[in-house]
């Protein structure tokens, strides 16, 4: 329920159909037509829309928007919002341009299908003016559809459009602001913005990469990604049917270690694991909560700067709001069932073995399943023995035995403690975890 401060998707939708100063189309493919509904069955219709339309079959929407692109793609929604724009303004500048703010709404969704089978996901996109004839901004959004039925995913869509068009029309002071308004009625139980882009006179002096970052931190996304390229994009888009080397680290602790141990842990994948995927990607990772901290969490900014840091190394980022390796693994193996491996040094491992897992009913077992259950795999860099002993001491990390081959400890000759020296030597023996002789990177 709306807060006493928020009105709901109902009234949003009328209060829109009521100015007689916004008018525009609507072109949605997959999930019904369930933004346009909205305006259509709240009363007052004819005051906003101009036209809805909705190309389902491939053979139309090709011939609307072009061929040669996947149908739920950025790609075909940027295609439908150039269309449908010109068409707009073609047909009604003349007659209304002058005291019209005109804005076309597209959305291109794969909701939940008859067998379940299918990513449940979606491209929405807005254009819209601020004043009359003045110059366009865009709102581009990826989402993810977590609803269990195709009637919930449907709703979703709905309620997530009516309060875009709505946000740009009314809530523009703030990034924050916007945000919040966009994400009104809705949780990330539901649905997850995992991608915003952002371009505009209205969103003139926002801080792209910050409010990038900020769909972690604000509870719109478990995970967001920024690519080595620089250019942002939807998980998806790189994870898909990949075989995955995630490189985790805190934000205390990355440096250009990291690229060597990237560049090595790529050099370590197994081939029959690349060769059976659509190639291989790395990428480093990153957590908004502190090692040691229960609800702590980072400000975006260092964030940011550590994610930009990162990229320079060559591989792109993923921002998680979790700093669990099985809740990594979790979320990368909804885009892909290749096998996902970690590339980490021995004090990561040391960690996640010493973790309590509070938020688990099963505690380090749990954990422990979770992780592994996923086809995951753990390699397991060296490292010099003086250091691991220094940091055991930092850490007040206590009862570890190993021994050193030339002053490297490897992981397969780390012990922890009893009975838990029983659980890791079974990891061991299963190659759940997989000792690098190698070098130390």
């Amino acid at each position: 329920m709306p807060g006493a401060d928020q009105i709901d998707t109902h009234q949003k939708a009328l209060s829109i159909n009521l100015d007689a100063h916004i008018f525009g189309t609507f072109a949605e493919i997959g999930a019904g037509q369930e933004v346009a509904r909205w305006f259509l069955r709240v009363g007052a219709a004819s005051g906003t829309v101009a036209k809805t339309i909705s190309a389902y079959d491939k053979e139309v929407s090709d011939d609307l928007y072009g061929s040669g692109t996947r149908y739920v793609s950025k790609q075909r929604l940027e295609a439908m919002l150039n269309n449908e724009w010109k068409q707009l303004l073609s047909q009604l500048q003349e007659s209304r341009g002058a005291t019209t703010r005109f804005f076309s709404f597209v959305d291109t969704v794969s909701a939940r299908n008859f067998s379940g089978t299918n990513e449940c996901h979606g491209w929405i996109g807005l254009r819209f003016l601020q004043k009359p004839r003045g110059v366009p901004s865009d709102v581009i959004l990826h989402v993810n559809l977590r609803d269990p039925s195709n009637i919930q995913q449907q709703e979703a869509v709905g309620i997530l459009g009516v309060n875009l068009i709505y946000a740009a029309c009314h809530q523009l002071q703030t990034s924050e602001e916007f945000m919040a308004s966009v994400f009104e009625e809705l949780s990330l139980e539901r649905v997850e913005i995992d991608l915003i882009e952002l371009s505009g006179p209205a969103f003139e002096g926002w801080d792209r990469q910050k409010i990038h970052a900020s769909l972690v931190a604000d509870g719109y996304a478990e995970a967001v990604v920024f690519p080595g390229d620089g250019k942002l994009a939807a998980p998806t888009e790189l994870l898909y049917k990949k075989a995955v080397v995630l490189v985790p680290g805190t934000i205390e602790d990355i440096e250009a270690l990291h690229g060597k141990l990237m560049q090595t842990a790529l050099k370590d994948l197994p081939a029959e694991d690349a060769a059976d995927s659509k190639g291989a990607i790395g990428l480093f990772c990153i957590s908004f909560v502190p090692l040691g901290a229960e609800s702590a969490r980072l400000p975006v900014e260092l964030i940011v700067h550590r994610a930009e840091e990162l990229q320079k190394l060559g591989s792109g980022v993923m921002v998680f709001r979790a700093k669990e390796l099985y809740t990594m693994s979790a979320y990368v193996n909804r885009f892909t069932k290749s096998r996902v491996h970690f590339a980490i040094g021995l004090s990561l491992l040391v960690r996640a073995l010493q973790d309590s897992y509070k938020d688990l009913a099963g505690s380090l077992l749990e954990g422990i399943s979770r992780l592994f259950m996923q086809n995951v795999r753990l390699s397991v860099y060296p490292m010099p023995a003086g250091a691991l002993e220094d940091w055991l001491k930092a850490t007040a990390t206590g009862n570890w035995r190993w021994k050193s081959t030339d002053g490297i400890v490897y992981a397969d000759d780390l012990h922890p403690a009893e009975p838990l020296d029983h659980l890791y030597r079974y990891l061991l023996g299963m190659k759940f975890i997989l000792p690098v002789r190698s070098a130390s990177p």
